[in-house]
């Protein structure tokens, strides 16, 4: 009887050993099978799938217009000193790409971003019509690089027209918009902007939105103009909006007063308005992970701008990495 069990037990011990092995092989062919379909996304390659599982820890990408004094190159060595996963690539009149010129320009700032080991997923464009030529293009171009998320142009309520009839008139424009990103597999997001524009109230948005896949179509959610216009109810605005966000912006403001006038200031982060610990708390609620383009609209010499900086760059990105340290910080409490 001893002897039995002797041998039942060496028995479990082999196939336990067995399965291990199986396992640790399955994990390692499933790794490089991994690595292998990375490969495959090349500057000048389609990326396989624009539509992969978000990371654990959301990226963090500078939007880039506060970086538009420098080229390329100086731009990415810039972001990769900041601590940035990558950039948010202005790629608009005005912007690092222009939209004329996106088959030139775009592969060649792309380019030079990765062999600086930044990720080049985001960009933000004016795009909003699915019929025009150039934006067609733009999209195309992007897609076939790799880039998965870009973000569109806004629309602005005309003060003459029903705001129910403008919704139902944008709704349209956005489905036309979702279908063309679902056609070249890339995903648009629609920001929402405080003012006069549609999504300022994100009821509207959500309205034009509910019967889209977030992945075609979606709101790239921004905490600080939904903070300036629901100063106390923005969380539940969140709560409406959270199944249609693909993509986040993070910037902060506080209320300044000038000769009897109220006016937003931009601020670096943490020292406005925005309540950060209860944000930070609500995207692990809900448990938002999605690219997140990190936005510097405060005084920096005129760089937030777009400009030629009046101040010295090493200034400018000392205070461009404190703003990306106090996010890692807050999202990993």
């Amino acid at each position: 009887m001893i002897h039995f069990l002797k041998l039942v037990n060496q028995f479990k011990k082999i196939m336990m050993d067995r399965n291990n092995h199986c396992r640790r092989d399955f994990i390692k062919k499933g790794s490089l099978a991994t690595i292998g379909g990375l490969s495959f996304t090349s500057v000048m390659g389609q990326k396989l799938v624009n539509f992969e599982p978000e990371s654990h820890t959301p990226e963090l990408y500078i939007f880039s217009k506060a970086l538009q004094f420098l080229d390329y190159k100086e731009m990415s060595v810039a972001a990769k000193a900041i601590g940035a996963d990558g950039l948010d690539l202005t790629v608009r009149p005005k912007g690092h790409v222009l939209p004329k010129n996106v088959a030139r320009d775009l592969p060649k700032a792309t380019e030079i971003m990765q062999s600086y080991g930044l990720k080049t997923k985001l960009i933000s464009s004016s795009v909003k019509n699915a019929e025009d030529p150039v934006n067609i293009q733009l999209l195309k171009v992007a897609a076939k690089l790799g880039y998965s998320h870009y973000r569109t142009g806004w629309f602005k309520y005309p003060k003459d027209i029903a705001i129910e009839r403008d919704i139902e008139a944008y709704a349209i424009q956005l489905k036309r918009l979702a279908q063309l990103n679902q056609d070249i597999r890339i995903t648009g997001a629609y920001q929402n902007h405080s003012g006069l524009y549609f999504g300022a109230p994100i009821w509207d948005l959500k309205t034009a939105l509910k019967d889209m896949n977030p992945k075609f179509l979606g709101c790239q959610y921004d905490i600080m103009h939904a903070s300036l216009e629901g100063a106390k109810s923005w969380e539940l605005d969140f709560q409406l909006i959270q199944p249609h966000i693909n993509s986040l912006v993070i910037k902060d403001f506080k209320w300044v007063e000038n000769n009897g006038i109220w006016k937003k200031q931009y601020t670096p982060l943490g020292e406005g308005m925005v309540d950060f610990d209860a944000y930070f708390e609500v995207l692990k609620k809900y448990k938002i992970k999605v690219p997140i383009s990190v936005h510097y609209e405060y005084d920096l010499g005129g760089a937030e701008h777009g400009k030629v900086p009046t101040i010295p760059k090493e200034k400018i990105l000392k205070q461009m990495k404190k703003d990306i340290e106090f996010i890692k910080k807050g999202l990993s409490k």
